[in-house]
């Protein structure tokens, strides 16, 4: 087990320094004096992407929250802001960064909202944004074959993975109306290894009703879920929006389509990127190979990859920050419940033992008082003998 996970770190490694690489080089070949004055020509409207950024971010807490299938009401709004933010920083490390940061998401919201619910919620919540993004690739891959004059050979490959998107939300809606056992079957699967059993078998009952909660969403709060897919699609138009900003300002006139087919195949980049933690070097690469075939340079591509970094930076900087908040707050509390525990264990316990301190030193005065009346009646026993 220790050689597998340091193969693993030396292989992440290895993917970043690589990546890094292929930015440098980028900029290199590009010229960083042209991606200066691409960026010079975004100006202000970078402010305006970051903004954007934000109000994405506030979409999809909305489309989370509508995700949940218990009251909501102790849990503030800004703090699912925050674990969204924190979620989105801690996912940028590759699948297992996203795999953890979902489940900072579940241990976050504490014991305010039952765990079931909890962890049925964040699922939900990712494959919604899944479900729907895949609907925004399929989309533009069909408008990529309308816009983009492409081979014989990419026009083939370009309708194999619209199917292949396709056949994919048509199992799993299909799996979703059978009710279809997935998650609870793949934990007993996985149960059967030694160093999951016990682990595995005490959470089975959260599992369960987890999965229970997942399939039976649609049917117990339909007006949740058309409300929580439309605000996922909401988000990945604010996505689509941001591309065409930044092609404007940098004089690139691809228009809504055009900004939809190089959304639609950043979101197939990012799944590639997945093994890349950080998606550094291919997310940059990514946008130039996908804007030169619709007449846009290289060095714009470049520049839109940067700025859309940029912007991503920034909102994982902020979830960073609030995970440092949360986890301070998450000790303090924890103190303060220790502190009142105390004084109530004190307080409790304090006036039971009084009584039994006041038996104590009663039974150990009444034999005292005893032996000094038997010294005195023996001393005075012997005086009247002596007279």
């Amino acid at each position: 087990m220790a050689k597998i996970r340091w193969r693993q770190q030396v292989f992440r490694l290895a993917a970043i320094l690589l990546g890094m690489a292929v930015l440098v080089s980028l900029l290199r070949r590009t010229g960083a004096s042209t991606v200066i004055d691409q960026v010079k020509t975004v100006g202000w409207g970078l402010v305006l992407v970051i903004a954007l950024g934000g109000i994405a971010h506030l979409t999809k807490t909305l489309a989370w929250r509508c995700t949940f299938l218990c009251d909501t009401r102790d849990i503030p709004f800004a703090r699912m802001f925050g674990l969204r933010l924190v979620s989105e920083s801690i996912g940028s490390f590759g699948l297992p960064g996203q795999v953890l940061g979902e489940t900072a998401r579940v241990h976050l919201l504490g014991s305010a909202l039952p765990v079931a619910n909890s962890i049925s919620s964040v699922t939900l919540d990712r494959g919604i944004y899944i479900a729907t993004a895949a609907l925004v690739s399929i989309s533009g891959i069909l408008a990529a074959l309308l816009l983009v004059p492409l081979s014989g050979n990419w026009r083939l490959y370009a309708f194999l993975l619209a199917g292949a998107l396709t056949a994919l939300l048509v199992v799993t809606g299909m799996a979703i109306r059978s009710r279809w056992p997935v998650l609870s079957s793949a934990a007993k699967s996985i149960a059967r290894l030694p160093w999951f059993k016990n682990w595995l078998e005490s959470k089975q009952s959260i599992i369960e009703s987890a999965e229970s909660n997942l399939l039976s969403f649609h049917r117990k709060a339909p007006k949740a879920f058309w409300a929580s897919l439309i605000l996922n699609l909401a988000c990945h138009g604010i996505a689509i929006l941001e591309v065409y900003l930044l092609l404007y300002f940098m004089g690139a006139r691809a228009g809504l389509l055009g900004a939809l087919v190089i959304e639609a195949f950043t979101k197939l980049i990012n799944v590639v990127g997945a093994l890349n933690p950080g998606n550094f070097g291919t997310y940059e690469a990514g946008n130039m190979i996908l804007t030169r075939p619709l007449g846009i340079a290289g060095a714009a591509g470049l520049t839109l990859g940067l700025c859309r970094r940029a912007r991503s930076l920034f909102w994982k900087t902020m979830g960073l920050l609030c995970l440092v908040a949360m986890s301070r707050s998450t000790q303090q509390a924890r103190r303060k419940s220790l502190r009142v525990f105390y004084k109530v264990f004190c307080s409790s316990w304090g006036s039971r033992c009084a009584p039994v301190r006041h038996e104590r030193t009663s039974n150990v005065e009444q034999p005292e008082r005893a032996n000094s009346r038997i010294r005195r009646a023996a001393t005075t026993s012997e005086a009247i003998k002596g007279t």
